[in-house]
């Protein structure tokens, strides 16, 4: 009769995506086919320790013993992106899920990570960066808060939008005045558009000259009201550069999740995106909502007046 033990692991074994399974300590106690092929390290680099540096981001921390209420509690199931290393020393980008593991009694006796390659899923939309390292680093932490929110929702969670801000006099004043007056006047939309913030709602750069907010409206009509009432903020902000005032605006493109229950968050992201160029091609300094079915319309027009 074949060994349980060995029928799992070759069943793990087949399994097309990456498999680590951890102790109570944080200890790797499996590691499958799929897991060496993704990062290079083979079960015998891995096994009755700690991940080696540059698989960090792969780590389960410690798993207390505790136990769940009437041990009927389901495993914990969260889908973020980890920017491990490979062994050979590349960047290997990868979605990851977590769940935690119960016994019958509902005590946790450790932990799995699966995990495939990021290119794997749709690649999301993003703003131009140049070449700025630091764009790029800040918009790898916000892309994750995104998935995780994402995610969140899909299992059920509460609703949100994401406003895609472009401003609008960056490209000019880049040209006119050089890259130190634009980083100022991008500082000053910055600081403009968290004032108009709620607690919950998140901010940060997805651009050269873009910004993405993270907002928590319950539906498209006040995702609407929400943008216009931060354009108006974006175009009172005050900024002068050598004794010059220069006025600033805003195009807004806003899109709320839970319009398609087959929508991705690259497809969400592209109808932001889309209605921001719309509000480009508009002249401007206004915010305009994507319709909930195709991301070339705009539901709604939040329009400003030029100041």
């Amino acid at each position: 009769m074949t060994d349980r033990n060995e029928l799992l692991e070759a069943a793990l074994d087949s399994l097309p995506e990456g498999v680590a399974l951890f102790g109570t300590e944080g200890e790797v106690i499996f590691w499958n086919q799929a897991a060496q092929g993704i990062t290079g390290y083979a079960a015998m680099d891995v096994l009755a320790q700690t991940l080696p540096e540059g698989l960090e981001p792969l780590q389960v921390e410690e798993i207390r013993n505790e136990a769940s209420p009437g041990g009927t509690t389901l495993p914990e199931s969260r889908r973020a992106v980890a920017r491990a290393r490979h062994k050979l020393g590349h960047g290997v980008p990868v979605i990851k899920r977590v769940l935690v593991l119960h016994d019958g009694l509902g005590e946790r006796i450790g932990a799995a990570v699966l995990f495939h390659p990021a290119e794997s899923v749709d690649a999301l939309p993003q703003g131009e960066n140049g070449a700025d390292k630091g764009i790029e680093e800040s918009r790898g932490d916000f892309e994750e808060r995104l998935q995780m929110e994402f995610d969140d929702f899909a299992r059920g969670g509460p609703t949100f939008g994401v406003l895609w801000i472009g401003v609008d006099q960056a490209e000019e004043l880049r040209k006119t005045h050089g890259g130190g007056a634009c980083n100022a006047m991008l500082e000053k939309v910055r600081h403009a558009l968290a004032q108009g913030l709620r607690p919950a709602e998140e901010m940060g750069r997805w651009g050269e000259d873009e910004f993405l907010i993270l907002a928590h409206e319950r539906n498209a009509e006040m995702l609407a009201i929400h943008a216009q009432t931060l354009t108006g903020l974006a175009r009172t902000a005050d900024f002068r550069w050598w004794g010059d005032r220069i006025s600033l605006t805003v195009s807004m493109g806003a899109a709320q999740a839970g319009g398609d229950a087959a929508e991705t968050l690259a497809q969400l992201l592209e109808r932001a995106r889309q209605a921001m160029q719309m509000s480009v091609r508009a002249g401007g300094n206004r915010a305009m909502v994507a319709a909930a079915t195709a991301p070339t319309a705009a539901a709604e027009d939040s329009t400003c007046s030029p100041s």
